[in-house]
C-alpha cells in the first residue's frame, strides 16, 4: 500500500521531516498529500539508517538543535512527532518544558516560524492531553496587571469554570496542558489547527496504540514580521543526551489487551489451527492479516537462557509496515535496535486515516 517516493517529482508538494524515526508518519503524509520527502532530521544513527534506506536520495539534516533554518530548502509540508518521554503517561510526566526532551517542540516551532510551510503535521502520545506545559516568564512580563480581576472569570470553583487542578487561569503560574501549548504556539505563528485522537485498533490493528494527530494550515500567505512569542524561545541546554532515541515505551497501553479483539469480526472466520495458535487474539490477528495482505510472523524468539522475547518481525507486522522495513538484514540493526525503532514509531495506516479526516475538516 505504501511506497517511499523519490525526490525528483518536483510537481508534487515537498515534505520536510523532523524526528523522522523509521518514516511511518512520512509514509502517511506522502499518501494523504500526494507529496514527496526532500529532507529529514534524525540523530539516532541506526534509525536514520532505516529512513535513508527507503529514501536514499533524501539528505539527513541531523540534530534539529543545530540546524540553521535559513539554509534549508523550503517545504510545503513540515511533519514530525517530537519526543514523547516527558509527556507520556508511562514516563515521569515532566511535561513540555525547557530542558526536557519533549521540550524539543520549541525547535520544531522555530522551524515552522522560519520555513512557513503551508501545512504542519504533528503526531504524539495520549499524554499530550494531560501533561503540563511550562512557559518561561519573560523579563518585564506584567500579565497579572494587564488582566485585572474584572476581566477574569473570578472564583473558578464558585463559578464552576475549570474547577479541577488542571484548570487554566486558577493559579499564578498559569498551568497549561501540553496540547494547549502546542496549539497556542501554532496560533501565535498564524496557523489554524485541528486535532484528533485515534487508536490503531480503530483502523483494524490488533493493538490500541492511541495517538494524537494535529494538522495545521497557514492562515496568512507568507506573513512578514510575525514571530513566535518569547515564552517558548528558551532553548537552554537539555538534561541528558540530545535527541529522541529513547528506550522507554512511547505509548499508552491499556491493561486489558483483550480489548483489541473487539475490533475483529464481520465475515472473518478462523479455523481451529488459528484458534490454537492465537487463542483469544485469533480474530484480531486474522483481520489485520486481511487488511495488510500479510500473514502474521511468529510473535516471539525463543532463547533458552533469557526466555522468549518479542520478535521484531512480528512487531513490524503489528505496525502495518512492509516486511523488512526495519528488519531487513542489510540494515545491520540488532534486535534491540529494531525493537526500539518500532516501539517509537507510528502506524502509517492509522496516521493516514487521521490526517485524511483532518484534511477533510480543514
Amino acid at each position: 500500500m505504501y511506497e517511499a517516493s523519490g525526490a525528483n517529482n518536483d510537481h508534487r508538494l515537498r515534505i520536510g521531516s523532523l524526528f523522522s524515526g523509521y518514516g511511518g508518519l512520512d509514509l502517511a503524509v506522502e499518501q494523504v498529500f500526494d507529496a514527496h520527502t526532500i529532507w529529514f532530521s534524525e540523530i539516532n544513527e541506526p534509525v536514520a539508517r532505516v529512513f535513508a534506506h527507503h529514501w536514499p536520495a533524501v539528505p539527513n539534516l541531523g540534530d534539529i538543535t543545530a540546524i540553521d533554518w535559513s539554509t534549508v530548502e523550503p517545504v510545503d509540508v513540515l511533519c514530525g512527532g517530537f519526543p514523547c518521554q516527558d509527556v507520556s503517561t508511562v514516563g515521569k510526566m515532566a511535561g513540555l518544558a525547557p530542558g526536557t526532551r519533549s521540550g524539543l517542540w520549541t525547535h520544531m516551532a522555530a522551524a515552522i516560524d522560519a520555513l512557513q510551510p503551508e501545512w504542519v503535521v504533528i503526531e504524539n502520545v495520549r499524554g499530550l492531553l494531560s501533561a503540563l506545559a511550562v512557559r518561561v516568564t519573560t523579563e518585564g512580563d506584567d500579565d497579572e496587571r494587564r488582566n485585572p480581576d474584572a476581566a477574569t472569570p473570578g472564583d473558578a470553583t464558585r463559578r464552576g469554570v475549570e474547577p479541577d487542578p488542571w484548570g487554566l487561569g486558577d493559579k499564578p503560574a498559569r498551568p497549561l496542558r501540553a496540547l494547549g501549548a502546542v496549539l497556542g504556539d501554532l496560533a501565535d505563528l498564524r496557523y489554524d489547527a485541528r486535532w484528533l485522537g485515534l487508536s490503531a485498533s480503530a483502523i483494524g490493528a490488533p493493538h490500541p496504540r492511541f495517538r494524537i494527530f494535529i494538522l495545521a494550515r497557514r492562515a496568512l500567505p507568507h506573513p512578514l514580521g510575525i514571530r513566535l512569542g518569547q515564552g517558548w524561545r528558551d532553548t537552554s541546554p537539555r538534561q541528558g543526551a540530545t535527541g529522541h532515541d529513547r528506550p522507554e515505551s512511547p505509548g499508552d497501553r491499556p491493561r486489558d489487551q483483550t480489548r483489541s479483539a473487539a475490533f475483529a469480526g464481520g465475515d472473518i472466520r478462523v479455523d481451529r489451527g488459528v484458534l490454537r495458535r492465537w487463542g483469544r487474539y485469533a480474530l484480531a490477528i486474522a483481520r489485520w492479516e486481511r487488511i495488510t495482505g500479510r500473514s502474521a510472523p511468529a510473535p516471539a524468539i525463543l532463547n533458552e537462557d533469557a526466555g522468549p522475547r518479542p520478535a521484531p518481525a512480528f512487531v513490524e507486522w503489528l505496525m502495518g509496515l512492509p516486511g523488512g522495513w526495519v528488519t531487513d538484514p542489510s540494515l545491520c540493526l540488532t534486535h534491540p535496535q529494531q525493537l526500539t525503532a518500532l516501539g517509537n514509531g507510528v502506524v502509517p495506516r492509522q496516521a493516514a486515516c487521521a490526517l485524511g479526516t483532518l484534511r477533510h475538516w480543514t
